[in-house]
């Protein structure tokens, strides 16, 4: 990190709710989600508080760092309407290392919709993909010598 990053620091989202954003949208691969009310997907809801928080973040860190989440523990409180905007509101309550925990919040037009706390861990991207290059290796050799 260039300059020290300290508590305080908040960043805003916004996000307008479509189709594509919506419970039965999120893959075809849950097929137990295709005849759910199409209302903001709990997933999506998390995605966008991790984008506040990466964007809070982003002009502490140095080229080739970028962090990578580490722990959610948020509540879906309301459902959300397509139409309607989300924003997500989230404020860095702790540095440790390159440990960062944020404070989220979320809302619609309406009503506050999610609440809770995020955690993301610094990473070096080169690293990181290195590591995970080592992984994929290790998990297709493992593939390779499992019974059939």
């Amino acid at each position: 990190m260039t300059l020290p990053l300290y508590p305080g620091v908040a960043h805003t989202e916004r996000l307008r709710v479509t189709e594509t954003l919506t419970v039965p949208a999120v893959s075809p691969a849950f097929t137990g989600f295709s005849d759910m009310p199409p209302v903001f997907a709990t997933a999506y809801m998390i995605g966008l508080m991790e984008w506040a928080c990466v964007e809070a973040v982003r002009p502490w860190l140095e080229p080739g760092e970028q962090t990578v989440g580490a722990h959610v523990d948020v509540s879906h409180l309301a459902a959300t309407p397509v139409g309607l905007e989300v924003v997500a509101l989230v404020e860095l309550t702790a540095v440790a290392g390159r440990r960062l925990r944020f404070r989220v919040t979320l809302w619609d037009d309406a009503d506050l919709i999610g609440e809770g706390w995020h955690e993301r861990t610094v990473i070096d991207r080169s690293r990181f993909l290195s590591r995970m290059a080592v992984k994929a290796a290790a998990g297709r050799a493992s593939l390779e010598r499992a019974p059939a």
